[in-house]
């Protein structure tokens, strides 16, 4: 009993044993994770609102239980939804699965990119510079402009008569 208490008073032993404790993290931590071993991340953009589960895995990419290539139609659109993933070169390691609604498909687009680039974060912190010097990680607040009293929309006005 005696041994024990001079280990606690010994300052010199406490600083050995605590960087052992905290070792620096080479794989992201499991105990991080959400519930069946994903990462979550929520994106928005306009009116559209995307929620994306990614987890390691053969690079398969579903939207709104639809193939990448079936949901978005233009080359636009696809490309903005794996550019995160082409920014931290993980096209081929993530199985991702996107949940998107409202909105029109550029809105939805932006909220997948936002999304994916969020979930990516979470699941490996080294990430967060690579996607924000690239600007993924920031939610573009352009709304649609509200119509106007006495206008016919937000900035066009109904025609002007002199006479």
């Amino acid at each position: 009993m005696a041994e024990t208490e001079t280990k606690v008073e010994n300052p010199d032993v406490e600083v050995a044993e605590k960087p052992a404790e905290t070792k620096p993290k080479v794989a992201p931590d499991p105990t991080s994770e959400s519930k069946g071993g994903y990462w979550w991340g929520t994106g928005r953009r306009k009116s559209s609102v995307a929620r994306v589960r990614i987890k390691p895995g053969s690079g398969k990419l579903v939207v709104n239980k639809k193939e990448l290539d079936d949901y978005f139609k233009r080359a636009q659109d696809r490309k903005a939804v794996l550019a995160p993933l082409k920014t931290v070169d993980a096209e081929k390691i993530f199985d991702i699965f996107i949940n998107v609604k409202g909105g029109g498909t550029t809105g939805q687009s932006g909220a997948s990119l936002l999304g994916i680039a969020r979930a990516l974060k979470k699941y490996d912190e080294s990430y967060l510079h690579v996607l924000r010097d690239g600007g993924h990680l920031t939610r573009d607040p352009r709304m649609v402009e509200r119509k106007k009293p006495g206008q016919r929309g937000a900035r066009r006005r109904f025609q002007f008569s002199k006479r």
